[in-house]
């Protein structure tokens, strides 16, 4: 059988995550490359087969050369190897039996330390200790993160990143000996794909991209929603209802009911706190 070209895996890739079918230029330059990032696959089952170190620390010089701002470089990789730190991690987070199969698991940091230090080494003032010092760091760390993504991906390595550190942060940061003002903001399962891995469907563009205004009345977010519950619902239903218990069973159970109902509960309450003690003013 013919392998689809990349315009037809594009096309395909992309209808079944937006419910729309795109207009794909044939003459377009990199197309390989929007292949890979369209059909991109959540991996969540790794083969028992080790990423060479020269290979990881490639990929992690990729990653880091990503767009900074204002050239600050705060975005920084944590190789979590030690078996015991990575079982202490995962102790915590045992419904993702997934992190213990990959055999590389990395954990991507704002650094907001590094630049008062360095204004501290070279004489000079730091007036700029507020909420943009955090969010500069965060932002940068998650560029690095998707960066790494992309660069593992086009080298054949399936990734599935882990945002849940982040509800054992202090844990995290005690274990892998984080400074004052670095933060974990995601950890990544890193290995070759066992399986061809899931697709996600996505919100229509529509509800993601805006023109000039940004359209965010009521009844255009429910069409939307409905929309989307609908399609996902076809090809990729909920395996189970989350708290049935507390929230009964819904005769018809979409990606929107499952949100509602996850951030029903408390999460991260403490983290605001973790992040002022780390150093961070933010305000």
């Amino acid at each position: 059988m013919t392998e689809p070209s990349a315009v037809d895996q594009i096309r395909h890739a992309l209808e079944a995550r937006f419910g729309e079918r795109l207009a794909v230029d044939p003459a377009l330059p990199g197309l390989e490359t929007l292949a890979r990032l369209a059909g991109r696959r959540v991996i969540r089952r790794f083969a028992p087969r080790p990423i060479e170190p020269a290979l990881l620390r490639l990929l992690c010089a990729c990653a880091l050369s990503s767009p900074s701002k204002s050239d600050l470089q705060q975005g920084d990789i944590v190789l979590v190897a030690d078996p015991a730190k990575r079982s202490a991690i995962f102790a915590r987070i045992p419904d993702m039996p997934w992190m213990e199969q990959a055999p590389v698991f990395l954990v991507f940091c704002g650094n907001g330390g590094r630049l008062p230090r360095i204004a501290a080494l070279r004489g000079k003032p730091f007036p700029n200790d507020h909420l943009d010092a955090f969010f500069n760091a965060v932002v940068d760390g998650a560029i690095v993160l998707e960066a790494f993504i992309a660069a593992a991906e086009a080298v054949g390595l399936g990734c599935c990143p882990i945002s849940v550190i982040r509800d054992h942060a202090a844990l995290v940061a005690e274990l892998l000996e984080l400074p004052p003002r670095v933060v974990p903001i995601a950890g990544l399962c890193v290995g070759w794909p066992a399986d061809a891995g899931r697709l996600s469907p996505r919100l229509a563009l529509d509800a993601r991209v805006h023109v000039d205004r940004y359209d965010a009345s009521d009844a255009a977010l429910t069409a939307r929603l409905d929309e989307y519950d609908r399609r996902r619902h076809a090809g990729a239903p909920f395996a189970r209802q989350r708290k049935p218990d507390k929230w009964g069973e819904a005769p018809f159970y979409g990606w929107s009911e499952d949100k509602a109902r996850q951030y029903a509960e408390p999460q991260r309450t403490d983290f605001g706190a973790f992040v002022r003690k780390s150093g961070f003013k933010l305000d």
